[in-house]
């Protein structure tokens, strides 16, 4: 002991004391400047509930001065209490003022990941008030303050005097240069128990560069996800709205409710006011949005639209998705509007949709049985008073079922499909001009109903040399009744029995650096004709495409409206390949052949569907693909229909794309042979592309195009670049469109359109699109 009453300990070792002891408050002080970094006295309360947990010290030298009642370690101090932990070139503890003070690179690791750093830190051991000079904090979710001082009151409110706030990480190769985006406050409150963070004198800098100045602004504590207040605004623009900003503002009822409220004000229309309402429950989630405007100049719309002729407009809508149960799911999608177009013209979010389908629905799944009921109701947002467009649109109710036997059904497996759909439409759905005389009908006016359903057996056997033959039999039915003109029978009745054989031969064939399969196929289906083909109403098999992919099908119709009659037989021959460099090869190539009975493709519905696609002949056209890829990202596809006499390429497609790194993107071509019964007197060709190129770690460009090479115009083009890190993402994009009129050989005038969006963690994103035309 020296004459002041202090004894030197050098202890290059750990001391392991309790918290009762002397040297405990050493610790005990130490952590409540963890506390600086909290927003709640959780850590102070966990010592309080254990005054028995263990202490564990490292320091080069201790010092006890009796006589001035301090404890002093010193020497690359490092203590360890309770998962918290405190590093420091010297720490004292002032027995006399219950104080702490460590000094010399000080860094504090919280329990729960946060990190205080600080060249000195005095602090009160009552977890309440303390002073922090040249502090720097970096929370759990990477969000960082620092400041020049720092002093905690209350035990929840820190103030950082001369304060910078981003969620930025620092450059690793200059630690020094300033951070994509910051916040410089003259003064910066963090406040614990209102969960808020409060800016006053603030400045907002981007990529070292001040952008704006606030007098104050708040924002949720880095810690809350979800808080009341306001949100980023947006700004936007639209030639008959006018300048638009939008103040949206957020409510926190509850942990599983809250409320969105925004207010835009537009320079031509005036205010738009929406609110949208989400609640979660235990078993799904719903919602509510509502929107309204009283529009001051109706006239800056064009003459003869809907938006013109309305002063007082508005929209009510809900979504909704529950599990009932493992299996069971119900939900809905569904808005009323004062007009048909009042969400597409003021893009509310959610709803604006040009064509829009209003559902409801309840799902079933268990294994490989489902059930599927859905009520839609198709309508389409389009400005045209003078239209039937949207009175053309059906009303109409689906179900779906499918079971399959859990067990062998004299070997073989057992399925039973049934499929209804009931549809109302008011007005006729017609293309005039189109068509050998009349035009084509895409739906009736009226009502019809269709009911069907099919039983199938289908057991597969293996026999020498690897061969696989599936003998195939089935039974449908179809019954319809039809409340309409005199288009089409009022009602009918179809049935379909088929008898079928799939016969498949895969064969092997392997070296030291390759795999090679060869597989033939052998179809023949043998079953009545179509009964009424063509005259009962077609809803659900309007789009018949036929190619490699369709090939083996039993049913080539897209839907159950149609179903395929006759004799019929599908040949093929499948190959795929593997190598040792990485490479994988793939390939089809094959023909169907209507062997007796009543072509269903040649009978022509209300939509002509089948006329052009290959199948109306005897002998159908030569449908291949193949294909190559490899491990490097890099792949190429062609697909084609050849007529089955000359070879003539009736529809192609080619595609090569590679994603990769810095580089990635795709260029297609698609060849389309004229079809005049639909509206295309002329072949179409098209190329295509996109790509993107990752120039350096954070930043990138795109774009994309689509050329009409018939006509000679681009349909599409668009092109940006764009940011992104782990605080921001920033894309900017500028696109043009437009659109060929087939009939008349029109052009239509390019439309432009630009977007932007601004992400910024932990404060929200701001962001749009919109049209250029009319500026």
């Amino acid at each position: 002991m020296n004459g002041s009453g202090a004894i030197k300990k050098p202890v290059s070792r750990v001391v392991t004391l309790t918290a009762s002891t002397a040297l405990a408050c050493i610790l005990v002080a130490a952590t409540p400047v963890s506390s600086m970094a909290q927003t709640t006295d959780d850590l102070a309360a966990s010592f309080k509930e254990d005054p028995n947990a263990r202490l564990l010290l490292v320091s080069d030298e201790l010092i006890y001065d009796n006589d001035k009642q301090l404890i002093i370690a010193q020497g690359g101090v490092q203590i360890d209490y309770g998962g918290n932990k405190l590093v420091a070139r010297k720490v004292t503890y002032d027995q006399k003022t219950s104080r702490l003070l460590a000094i010399g690179n000080v860094e504090i690791i919280e329990k729960d990941g946060n990190r205080i750093y600080a060249e000195q830190i005095d602090i009160t051991d009552d977890f309440r008030d303390g002073f922090v000079n040249a502090l720097r904090v970096e929370t759990i979710d990477n969000t960082r303050f620092a400041a020049e001082s720092a002093e905690r009151t209350g035990g929840n409110i820190t103030t950082f005097n001369q304060g910078v706030y981003t969620a930025c990480e620092p450059c690793k190769d200059n630690p020094d240069r300033a951070p994509i985006w910051q916040i410089k406050s003259r003064k910066i409150i963090w406040n614990g128990e209102k969960k808020t963070v409060r800016f006053e004198g603030a400045r907002f800098e981007l990529f070292g560069m001040p952008l704006a100045t606030l007098p104050v602004f708040e924002i949720a504590d880095p810690t809350v996800k979800r808080k009341t207040g306001f949100l980023i605004p947006g700004i936007e623009y639209k030639s008959e709205l006018g300048f638009g900003v939008r103040v949206p503002f957020y409510v926190a009822l509850a942990p599983n409710y809250d409320l969105l409220l925004s207010a835009t004000a537009y320079s031509k229309q005036g205010f738009l006011g929406e609110a949208e309402f989400r609640h979660r429950l235990e078993n799904g989630i719903y919602t509510l949005k509502m929107a309204g405007i009283h529009q001051i100049q109706p006239e800056a719309f064009g003459v003869g639209t809907i938006s013109r002729a309305t002063k007082n407009r508005g929209m009510i809508g809900s979504t909704g998705q529950f599990a009932i149960n493992p299996r069971w799911t119900f939900g809905w999608d569904i808005m009323a509007q004062s007009d048909k177009n009042f969400s597409n013209t003021y893009g509310i979010g959610g709803f604006s949709e040009y064509y829009r389908r209003n559902e409801a629905y309840l799902t079933g799944l268990s294994g490989r049985n489902y059930l599927d009921l859905h009520a839609y109701k198709f309508n389409v947002q389009q400005n045209r008073v003078a239209s039937v467009i949207d009175e053309q649109q059906p009303w109409a109710g689906v179900i779906d079922y499918s079971w399959t036997a859990p067990n062998p059904v004299f070997g073989g497996e057992l399925n039973f499909d049934f499929n209804t759909r009931a549809i109302n439409r008011s007005t006729l759905d017609d293309v005039a001009n189109i068509g050998p005389a009349f035009g084509n009908i895409s739906g009736i006016s009226g009502s019809s109903a269709r009911f069907s359903s099919e039983l199938e057996w289908k057991r597969t056997f293996i026999a020498q040399g690897g061969i696989a033959i599936t003998p195939l039999l089935a039974m449908r039915g179809d019954g319809d009744l039809i409340n309409t003109g005199d288009l089409v029978r009022s009602q009918a009745f179809r049935g379909m029995a088929t008898a079928g054989l799939d016969v498949r031969w895969p064969i092997l064939f392997s070296t030291t650096s390759a795999t090679h399969i060869l597989e033939p196929v052998a179809q023949i289906f043998v079953r009545n004709n179509e009964r009424f083909a063509g005259e009962l109403p077609n809803e659900d098999a309007q789009s018949l495409v036929f190619d490699a992919s369709s090939l083996f099908e039993r049913d080539k119709f897209s839907g159950n409206d149609r179903v395929e009659g006759g004799t019929r037989a599908n040949l093929g021959v499948r190959y795929s390949g593997s190598f040792a460099n990485g490479w994988n090869a793939h390939a089809l190539i094959g023909q169907s052949y209507h062997l007796a009975g009543r072509n269903s493709f040649a009978s022509a519905d209300l939509l002509d569907v089948g006329a052009y696609s290959g199948l109306e002949s005897d002998t159908s056209d030569i449908v291949a693909m193949a294909g190559i890829s490899n491990t490097q990202g890099l792949a190429l596809a062609l697909r084609g229909r050849f007529d089955e006499k000359s070879f003539e390429v009736r529809r192609g497609e080619a595609e090569v794309s590679y994603s990769g790194t810095p580089v990635s993107g795709a260029l297609r071509y698609a060849f389309i042979q004229k079809q005049p019964g639909y509206g295309f007197p002329n072949d179409r060709h098209e190329v295509s592309g996109n790509v993107g190129v990752k120039f350096t770690e954070n930043w990138r460009t795109f774009g994309s195009s689509t050329y009409d090479i018939k006509n000679k115009y681009f349909a599409k083009n668009a092109i940006g670049f764009g940011y992104d890190d782990s605080c921001t993402s920033f894309s900017l994009t500028y696109a043009q469109s437009r659109s060929y009129n087939f009939s008349t050989g029109a052009l239509s005038k390019p439309k432009h359109s630009i977007g932007f969006n601004l992400s910024l963690r932990t404060l929200g994103d701001i962001g749009t699109t919109k049209s250029l035309d009319g500026l």
